[in-house]
């Protein structure tokens, strides 16, 4: 450690010597981008290996009868490593990264560089239905955050640092460096300015470079484009936004709903044990959501439903339409549920991934509902519709609209479909913005009053830290003490104009300002014979420690007109907050977020 520690102050004394600042972040995001598309590669290899295993000769004569088991396999691996090597909560991949940003200082632990590495190719191997996207992208973050605390840059950098990991990690798994780039800057809120612009570039650009180094030309996602956008299919984009914003509310829905339902569970073992069968089940008669499911989407880019339904124990033929459609419908609804059982049991994995899968599916079974009913007379393209259905659900799901247009456009290799991607994503997101305030990624934290935002007073306000600012020099006094015991134990003693009425076990019961008393301060005779009760009021407003953020903070103090307000912890007196203080530490803030 010594040693590490001797050659970190010379790498810190010759970079103040020899690098100016600019150059140094501009080298930092080169060299993270590099190790986050390192990232995406140990993740997909590790994954495609346990995968390799789970479909090897050993196997092959009980397959049907091992799918029941996998997953479940999978998820306890998953807890013996975190309990007994991480020994820490891994949390999900993007959220978890959100919440160091806001909450830490873009501080995130060393064991975050390696932890989802082990974990989440064992989760989506074993045949979790989840992705590995917010994964890798949160095992990039914490090599961009740790390597900006080792040369002791400041938030803002570090902030930056994230974002370009982000990006690095995005521009890998999919090969589209602008779309990394705009999925940083719509998710993490950065500001897209000259001076992040060129970090971001920086760092999508090393690690695409990375990705064509390991995998060649070789894409996650496989489409060309055969049939070209005709205004004629306008009206069927419409209808294609509705249905991906229905589709995103019944995503979001679902999710939070089986994620409130296992959070209710305190016992891990019992979450594992249901959570983990339930999704034996369900990959067990659907084979096609074992897993990532980017096989089942490349199938519907290329027109090709038939390797999707053949897969399956119910014996689906592909001549009964009707049937097909069922089944695809069917794969949406359970792919949703397979993945919230996969993060309730404990799994560890992303959202991007069963997002793309539902689009894709929603918008095929579009365009072969319309193609089949021979009610329009026109046909459409089924592989268009599921390309455009992905950016549907990204815009809905992620809210991210910009990230779900310049995706597809990327994938495609054009702009071609580029006003049904707008079209679709802008109707989708507006939709579902409606019913869903926040995203699957923010929501936890845009509850909190956490999230931050390219509000500046917003994203002040949540990077606040409240706790900090609670002031403890208040001399408190017992309903019960006489006139004349206040004056002289508190009044005399505390150089404040205010003081908290508390009984004996510290509960918080109102407070004496000194303007109630001050008529009778000089009065002898009320000494002995009034009580603190006698001139006591209520608070005009109280702050709840665990409940109020910022936000409703502020709003107290604008309402109540007061300049101090106390401060309820664990249901006991803790201090009070003054609005000189707090404004003075909002200015502050203010100054760091906009320097």
């Amino acid at each position: 450690m010594d040693k590490f520690r001797r050659i970190q102050k010379k790498l810190l004394i010759w970079r103040y010597k020899h690098i100016s600042n600019k150059q140094f972040i501009n080298i930092a995001s080169a060299i993270i981008g590099f190790l986050a598309g390192i990232a995406a590669v140990t993740l997909k290899n590790l994954t495609h290996f346990i995968q390799e295993l789970m479909h090897g000769k050993f196997i092959e004569d009980f397959h049907a009868a091992f799918y029941f088991i996998f997953p479940l396999i999978g998820l306890a691996l998953v807890m013996l490593i975190v309990k007994y090597i991480i020994k820490k909560k891994i949390g999900h991949g993007i959220p978890s990264t959100l919440f160091a940003i806001s909450r830490k200082k873009g501080i995130m632990s060393p064991y975050q560089m390696w932890a989802s590495l082990i974990t989440a190719p064992l989760t989506v191997g074993f045949g979790g239905s989840v992705g590995l996207e917010g994964p890798t992208v949160a095992t990039g973050a914490a090599i961009g955050s740790n390597f900006a605390k080792m040369f002791h840059l400041n938030q803002r950098t570090k902030t930056l640092l994230i974002g370009a990991a982000a990006a690095g990690a995005m521009s890998s798994i999919f090969k589209a460096p602008i779309t990394a780039i705009v999925f940083a800057v719509e998710i993490f809120s950065l500001e897209l300015t000259m001076i992040s612009m060129i970090p971001l570039l920086l760092a999508s650009i090393t690690a695409i470079l990375t990705s064509y180094f390991f995998f060649g030309d070789d894409v996650l996602l496989h489409f060309q484009l055969q049939d070209k956008f005709a205004l004629a299919d306008v009206l069927f984009y419409v209808v294609l936004g509705v249905t991906s914003a229905t589709t995103s509310i019944y995503f979001s829905k679902v999710y939070f709903g089986i994620g409130a339902f296992f959070e209710k569970m305190l016992n891990p073992y019992k979450r594992l044990i249901i959570g983990g069968l339930l999704i034996g089940v369900i990959v067990y008669f659907i084979p096609p959501l074992f897993g990532e499911g980017y096989e089942v989407i490349n199938n519907l880019l290329t027109d090709n439903h038939s390797n999707i339904v053949d897969d399956n124990i119910l014996n689906i033929s592909t001549e009964h339409i009707g049937l097909v459609i069922l089944f695809l419908v069917g794969l949406v609804v359970f792919k949703v549920i397979a993945m919230s059982l996969t993060f309730g049991a404990g799994g560890i994995g992303g959202v991007f991934a069963p997002t793309l899968f539902t689009g894709s599916i929603s918008g095929y079974v579009l365009a072969i509902i319309a193609n089949t009913s021979g009610l329009f007379g026109h046909y459409i393209s089924p592989s268009n519709f599921a390309l455009v259905g992905m950016a549907g659900l990204i815009a809905g799901v992620l809210q991210a609209p910009l990230t779900a247009i310049f995706l597809i456009a990327e994938i495609t290799g054009g702009y071609e479909l580029f006003v049904p991607l707008m079209i679709v994503s802008s109707i989708s997101y507006i939709i579902t913005k409606k019913y869903i305030p926040y995203s699957i990624y923010a929501a936890e934290l845009a509850k909190k009053g956490q999230l931050l935002t390219l509000d500046k007073d917003q994203t002040v306000l949540a990077l606040m830290d409240f706790s900090r600012i609670i002031e403890r020099n208040f001399v408190s006094i017992n309903p019960e003490m006489q006139l004349g015991a206040m004056l002289q134990n508190a009044v005399v003693k505390s150089k404040r104009n205010i003081f908290p009425v508390i009984d004996d076990n510290s509960n918080f019961l109102g407070i004496v300002l000194l303007d109630d008393i001050r008529s009778v301060m000089f009065n002898a005779d009320l000494y002995e014979t009034t009580f603190v009760r006698n001139y006591m009021n209520n608070a005009p407003e109280v702050i709840h420690f665990e409940e109020d953020d910022m936000k409703q903070i502020m709003q107290k103090f604008e309402a109540s007109g007061a300049w101090n307000l106390p401060v309820i912890k664990d249901g006991k007196y803790f201090g009070f907050i003054s609005k000189s203080k707090l404004l003075t530490a909002y200015r502050r803030k203010l100054i760091q977020v906009t320097a």
